[in-house]
């Protein structure tokens, strides 16, 4: 069995065919997937996707993306939000300086105020970093002393200095189809170093489709070219890299219910 950690069903695309995308996805052996909150406002949707199959589950979060545009939240709310058995962690959220969709500043409150709600709920962080690592791996460092929270660094394609910040302070690392494109040497050259038990898996899905799908629109079935190009890097099988990220998974996740074996 694996799990995509973090994929987008909520997303228009799926709309035509969100029910046929996770029959793919079981039948490829995916046992397990995560929808990700992006967007506070449409929260009541992505609830709705991970209410009708016990196998997805869901976040609450906003993108550093639409800090701005979206209403501010407080922690309160997102606590209030993660209350709801369907939902297992905070986020996404974090920074993006690659893209000026919102201003830095915007991006640093809601991204302190998500981790807040992870402290106090005790859900994961799901973090979104690109061209921050510097203020990413301070705010993590600061914010741990704070009070502890666990999270994860997803569709990682940052440097080896974040990435080992992260893991000494507890995060996982969550590898996307990146890992297989051919220009991602430096990706793949960090993976190698990454402890085999932070290490999960994930499809960013309908983004990033991962070779030999690359330029399709991503789904979760396709994590299986993701963890198998994990698997070579990393020099085990691919039934081992899919054991021990499944449970890595759990274990970060500890409100997600595993599947029962069938």
């Amino acid at each position: 069995m694996l799990v995509d950690s973090h994929c987008h069903l909520d997303f228009d695309v799926f709309d035509g065919d969100r029910t046929d995308t996770v029959r793919r996805a079981k039948d490829a052996g995916i046992g397990t997937m995560l929808t990700i909150c992006t967007h506070v406002t449409r929260f009541e949707k992505i609830l709705s996707i991970a209410q009708s199959d016990p196998d997805i589950w869901c976040s609450v979060g906003i993108h550093p993306h639409q800090a701005e545009e979206e209403p501010r939240v407080s922690v309160e709310d997102l606590v209030s939000r993660a209350k709801d058995p369907n939902v297992i962690g905070i986020g996404e959220t974090g920074l993006d300086y690659f893209y000026d969709n919102s201003r830095t500043d915007v991006q640093l409150e809601s991204f302190r105020t998500h981790i807040a709600a992870a402290r106090e709920t005790t859900l994961p962080l799901i973090v979104h970093s690109r061209d921050a690592d510097r203020d990413m791996a301070e705010i993590l460092e600061a914010e741990m002393e704070k009070g502890a929270y666990t999270g994860v660094l997803h569709c990682f394609s940052s440097g080896l200095d974040l990435a080992k910040r992260a893991l000494d302070i507890g995060f996982y690392i969550s590898l996307s189809g990146i890992v297989t494109f051919k220009n991602a040497q430096a990706l793949r050259d960090i993976v190698e170093e990454l402890p085999l038990n932070r290490i999960l898996v994930e499809t960013d899905a309908p983004f990033l489709a991962p070779v030999p799908n690359r330029g399709q629109r991503n789904e979760p079935s396709f994590v299986v070219h993701t963890a198998a190009q994990v698997a070579e890097l990393k020099n085990i099988e691919i039934g081992a890299l899919s054991t021990a990220s499944t449970d890595n998974f759990f274990q970060l996740f500890k409100k997600a219910q595993r599947p029962e074996p069938s």
